[in-house]
């Protein structure tokens, strides 16, 4: 628990001001409020002598105009992002050492790697995050299946109830019964020796069904992390050009073809 963090986000929203249309101006104006979005967990996946590296979703500082962080004890630092992978849904994080008081360093820790390969259907697995906002919290499961990917649409593949939150394009997941509520995204997929076999990403919603979380399966990308830790920090996400293809494989029959 003491390698979890709490990650919150601020973003700024174009809102429209409407009242020249009921008579209180004579023109209708742009404002721009800060929308403050929901604390979501991180993890202590690194420490260097200038900062600590902390991986989450991508779809949790998508589009944050500022991060900051609050460890184990309570104390929260302003953040950059170092790298992310949109296909992935990952994204590392950084917060700069200088800024860390030393009682906040004595209080964490960073995580444990494991390896989801070894991981077994059936064996007992614990999730760490921060269920709908308030606060730390654990839950307990095992692992329902290995190897689960979504399809080109982002959806879990098999899944006919179009209700999966999943944005891990051909990315190997881990399905538990542990429970993954809003607020777990990001957080700490562990096994019984307290290492990280996982990142939760996203569960399937639906009244039809129950306990199907979804976890990044953490050997799948730790090479994708590594990266993103070495990365150049930055103060936002920002949007980038893409080609707007993708690679297939081709048949011999369009080899003949072609």
């Amino acid at each position: 628990m003491k390698s979890v963090v709490s990650i919150t986000t601020k973003s700024v929203q174009d809102v429209q001001n409407y009242l020249g249309y009921y008579g209180f101006g004579g023109s209708r104006d742009i404002q721009h409020s800060r929308k403050l979005k929901e604390a979501v967990p991180g993890i202590i996946i690194g420490k260097t002598d200038s900062e600590l590296l902390i991986a989450t979703n991508y779809h949790v500082v998508d589009g944050a105009d500022t991060l900051s962080v609050a460890f184990a004890d309570g104390n929260a630092y302003e953040a950059t992002v170092k790298g992310f992978d949109e296909s992935e849904d990952l994204a590392v994080v950084s917060v700069a050492t200088k800024d860390v008081s030393d009682d906040t360093m004595d209080a964490i820790s960073v995580a444990k790697i494991g390896s989801s390969d070894d991981l077994k259907i059936g064996e007992q697995v614990v999730a760490i995050g921060n269920a709908l906002g308030y606060g730390q919290s654990v839950t307990t499961g095992i692992v329902s299946a290995k190897n689960r990917k979504t399809d080109a649409s982002g959806q879990i593949e098999g899944d006919s109830t179009d209700n999966s939150s999943s944005i891990n394009k051909g990315v190997n997941l881990i399905q538990t019964d542990a429970a993954i509520n809003p607020g777990n995204s990001g957080g700490a997929l562990l096994n019984m020796d307290g290492e990280v076999v996982g990142i939760n990403s996203s569960k399937l919603a639906s009244t039809e069904v129950e306990g199907m979380g979804y976890a990044i399966a953490i050997s799948d990308v730790a090479d994708s992390l590594e990266n993103m830790m070495n990365a150049k920090a930055r103060d936002k996400v920002d949007n980038h050009g893409i080609l707007g293809i993708i690679g297939s494989t081709v048949s011999t029959e369009a080899v003949q073809i072609y």
